[in-house]
């Protein structure tokens, strides 16, 4: 009987610590926790944020609104209502977080880019679909997020308002 151990006895002897059973199943539901976080936390940044759209016409008069809605409304007339209506999107959406009027954060100033795209004959039509598109490299590393929520006309008016803003004054950036 020498060598042989008692059924509850391990091959290092009765002294080294015995684990409980409870605590593998703890450390698997803790990985398996851990993995579902990761997991929704990737799924909610490939998705975009969950926001409902915002209305053009945010504290806008009625007449505002109408020739906002109508991508035509530069044309021939006062641009002014449909240049109001794509400022309050972008200051209802979340432009200002990255993007300073004058002063680069994240992203470029509203004038930088303004100014960099103005002489495009296509410079509305560019910049409407890459506020909705999103991008990345045209201003260093920075990663303009999409905004799916954000229709055409909605991007269109947006792109209008930066493109009216004035060109940044020489030795401020």
């Amino acid at each position: 009987m020498a060598g042989q151990l008692p059924p509850d006895a391990d091959d290092e002897g009765d002294d080294a610590p015995h684990r409980p059973r409870w605590l593998g199943w703890a450390l698997v539901v803790f990985m398996l926790l851990v993995a579902l976080g990761v997991f929704n936390i990737g799924w909610r940044i490939m998705r975009g944020p969950a926001v409902a759209p915002v209305a053009p016409a945010a504290g806008l008069p009625a007449a505002a609104v109408a020739a906002a809605a109508d991508p035509n409304a530069g044309a021939g007339t006062d641009a002014g209502p449909r240049l109001l209506a794509g400022k309050a999107l972008v200051e209802g959406n979340d432009c200002l977080r990255c993007h300073g009027m004058v002063r680069h954060y994240v992203g470029p100033s509203f004038q930088q880019i303004a100014e960099r795209y103005r002489a495009r004959e296509d410079a509305a039509d560019y910049l409407a679909r890459k506020i909705r598109e999103g991008g990345a490299g045209e201003w260093g590393r920075a990663i303009m997020p999409r905004h799916p929520h954000l229709d055409t006309a909605q991007s269109l008016q947006m792109a209008a308002w930066l493109l009216s803003l004035p060109s940044p004054e020489p030795g401020k950036s």
